[in-house]
């Protein structure tokens, strides 16, 4: 194998992301049959392997030029061929996104989850407009579809801890011992700082690259984190000893 291979592939983040989809597809084998078909646990099963597929497709990309220059052509961008955002964009910030926005639903009353459901709605329209009248092509940066999708996603966090104080349900519950509120406390605060990241970015590289470095090492490690709380959600049922069973848990 040669050097480019390894430059794509070999880096730490893929590595910890494959050995992570390795631990998840062995603990989603062994729940029980009826635990597989329920989105408690087929959810955030999906939602590591899809992480896994694109993350190691955009390495392919990385690493097969030829096609990479050849996609970016197809969708109009001859002047900067090496780049794969549009799988970044695509992948990520949108139908990643919406991945999450359905955990987060998963966790909410009745009520609440109407307004994800509006919020997923809305996300897809605006992002389809934006692309399709050409205000944010799909391989370049897309703020305005990136501010929109962590903004929905920072509000249905919102509606999760505005669930956790008023629905009976979790009043009767102690929070740091549902994976959920785990879960929502890892979303909220790598949205949070992604948000953050990614508006600031091109300031403090040019201002204070220490701090900007810094910055994007915290994401990395969040990164890392939002594996590790995936992996959890799959193998709640063998962690019954520390957590208890989702108040609102609706097998589905």
């Amino acid at each position: 194998m040669d050097s480019r291979f390894w430059s794509a592939f070999g880096n730490w983040q893929t590595i910890v992301l494959d050995l992570a989809l390795l631990l998840g597809t062995c603990l989603f084998l062994k729940l029980p049959k009826e635990k597989k078909g329920d989105s408690a646990y087929w959810l955030p099963f999906l939602i590591l392997s899809y992480i896994a597929i694109y993350q190691n497709f955009g390495a392919y990309t990385n690493y097969n030029y030829e096609f990479k220059k050849a996609v970016n052509a197809y969708l109009g961008n001859t002047e900067n061929p090496k780049f794969n955002l549009w799988l970044f964009n695509i992948a990520e910030r949108q139908i990643l996104a919406i991945l999450y926005l359905l955990l987060i639903k998963s966790w909410l009353g009745p009520s609440m989850k109407k307004y994800v459901d509006w919020m997923i709605m809305i996300f897809v329209a605006v992002a389809l407009t934006l692309q399709i009248s050409g205000i944010e092509l799909m391989y370049t940066e897309q703020p305005i579809i990136f501010a929109i999708g962590a903004n929905m996603i920072l509000v249905a966090c919102g509606l999760y801890f505005i669930g956790l104080i008023t629905n009976e349900n979790y009043l009767q519950s102690q929070p740091t011992r549902l994976l959920s509120f785990w879960g929502t406390t890892v979303l909220l605060f790598y949205f949070s700082l992604t948000y953050i990241y990614a508006v600031t970015l091109l300031y403090l590289y040019r201002e204070n690259l220490t701090l900007g470095k810094s910055l994007a090492n915290i994401k990395y490690v969040m990164q890392v984190i939002k594996l590790c709380m995936l992996l959890l959600l799959i193998a709640a049922p063998f962690l019954t000893k520390f957590f208890d069973r989702e108040p609102l848990h609706d097998p589905a």
